[in-house]
């Protein structure tokens, strides 16, 4: 196998990657949702990428521990160290408890990640369950490097070296992100520990040598990460966003906990944004699109995932209807690629067929091995691309150039899917046509009824019957349907995204 090479965000450059300590394996904390609305699209690019990177350490042979948090307080509106914590303005503007706020988009994020073939992270960290270890570590902290204010507790950032180093500036531009706050020394100093304000009593709120209130949102990373993954670590990720304050918060916060320069993980890596036509997609806008969005709209999640993977996560990627779909048509073609190779392998047929699920990618690539001879060069082009600072772009064409190569067996190819997919999640072996219809939630037409339609129409256009063809389209329409006319595949409708 090639040696893994990762960009290092910390350094601004490639380096190759070994675990810190082999016995324990690749140790990863991934920064994870503020649980206080839906995730939208591109929130999700970052867990796809995080999950490309964590299939790939498993590619590599790396025993993995993964934690990914949750934040169900402290994150503010501002997203850096004034406004509203997050949680209790949804729970206000909502009407509801922050615990039931908390816990209803846990769950849509966690469904989230399960359309998006997202493997389980080894633990799933909640910030309020670690307040005890928060307010340890701001004591541990405080004498040396906090001041308080009326406030709250915050860091004095001039007490550690070279803050800032991420985020790769200290020019007023990131300064301008952070709103001021009476009586900071500096206008990077961030909140460790917020006071209750006079007179009003949050939903979430705790006792503290600081006074009654919350912690800081950056404090939760800090904490979490060393309870369950130890200092240093591996890796550490997130959004290219969390690169300009959240992370340098983070590090500064560990260089002041471990009395040392360590920055808390070896590599930090960040994926760069996804972007529609007016910017970067973002939930202060009041508008944005989710994952469930698409479903409804017909469109089966994984083409969301190819379409992430079709970039390099470092890469801005532009969301739109149009590309989209041809991520979809994409996964459409490669889905019926590994049909025909599933019904050309006879003596796979059964346990590839409807027990596929049961069998499990590991006794799918055991029986695959045993009936078939390898492919050393494809496999060594394959695991080059990804070795290469997760080249998912190549990677998917290597892999798409093999499965269409007529010179190898059915078996040849069907193997190497089996094996490949484990990286690149896209669930091949499981996957069918059927699946991939566009299904619009509010079509009223079932698949069956539409599929008779569809067949009345060509029929009529094969006569040159054009006035009952169009007559057709339009009662097709009418009902949701919205016919994909030199669809090359001939599958289905265009979502109405």
């Amino acid at each position: 196998m090639s040696g893994l090479t990762l960009y290092n965000s910390l350094t601004r450059s490639l380096e190759p990657f070994a675990p810190l300590d082999p016995e324990k394996g690749v140790r990863v904390y991934s920064c994870g949702p503020t649980v206080y609305n839906y995730a939208h699209l591109g929130n999700l690019r970052a867990y796809v990428f995080t999950d490309t990177l964590s299939r790939v350490l498993t590619w590599k042979g790396y025993p993995l521990t993964h934690v990914i948090n949750i934040t169900d307080v402290g994150h503010l509106t501002s997203d850096a160290d004034a406004g509203d914590d997050k949680m209790e303005a949804a729970a206000r503007t909502q009407a509801k408890s922050i615990w039931d706020i908390a816990a209803h988009y846990t769950a849509a994020f966690k469904q989230n990640v399960a359309d998006l073939n997202i493997r389980q992270p080894s633990r799933w960290s909640v910030a309020t369950d670690h307040i005890e270890e928060m307010l340890a570590f701001a004591k541990q902290i405080a004498p040396g490097h906090c001041y308080e204010l009326d406030t709250g507790l915050y860091f004095d950032t001039s007490t550690v070296a070279d803050y800032g180093r991420l985020a790769g500036t200290q020019d007023d531009v990131r300064e301008g992100r952070i709103d001021p706050v009476a009586g900071k020394r500096h206008p990077q100093d961030f909140a460790i520990w917020r006071k209750s304000p006079p007179g009003e009593q949050r939903q979430m709120e705790w006792d503290s040598p600081w006074g009654k209130g919350a912690p800081g949102w950056h404090l939760e990373c800090s904490v979490m990460s060393l309870k369950y993954l130890g200092a240093p670590f591996d890796i550490h990720t997130g959004g290219i966003d969390h690169r300009e304050i959240h992370h340098p918060n983070e590090i500064a916060q560990n260089q002041a906990f471990c009395g040392c320069s360590d920055t808390g993980a070896h590599f930090w890596m960040h994926n760069n944004f996804l972007v529609d036509r007016q910017g970067k997609m973002s939930k202060s806008k009041g508008g944005f699109t989710t994952l469930q969005s698409l479903i409804d709209a017909g469109v089966h999640p994984l083409a969301y995932r190819l379409l992430c993977m079709q970039a390099h996560y470092r890469s801005e990627l532009e969301f739109s209807a149009d590309n989209l779909a041809a991520a979809l048509t994409r996964l459409k073609r490669l889905v019926g690629l590994v049909e025909q190779l599933r019904q050309s392998a006879p003596a796979m047929t059964e346990w590839l067929g409807v027990e596929v699920k049961k069998a499990g990618w590991a006794t799918i690539v055991q029986a695959l091995e045993s009936n078939t001879q390898r492919l050393p060069a494809e496999y060594a082009a394959f695991d080059r691309a990804i070795s290469d600072d997760l080249n998912t772009p190549l990677a998917l064409s290597i892999f798409e150039g093999v499965v269409r190569d007529r010179s190898l067996s059915e078996s040849q190819r069907l193997e190497f899917v089996a094996r490949c997919d484990t990286t690149l999640g896209l669930s091949l072996l499981e996957l069918t046509r059927e699946e991939l219809r566009v299904r619009p939630a509010n079509a009223t037409l079932t698949p069956e009824q539409i599929d008779d339609r569809l067949v009345e129409r060509q029929q009529a256009r094969v006569v040159k019957d054009f006035q009952r063809s169009d007559t057709i389209r339009d009662e097709l329409a009418a009902a949701g349907v919205e016919v994909m006319d030199g669809d090359p595949l001939g599958w289905d409708w265009k979502p109405a995204l």
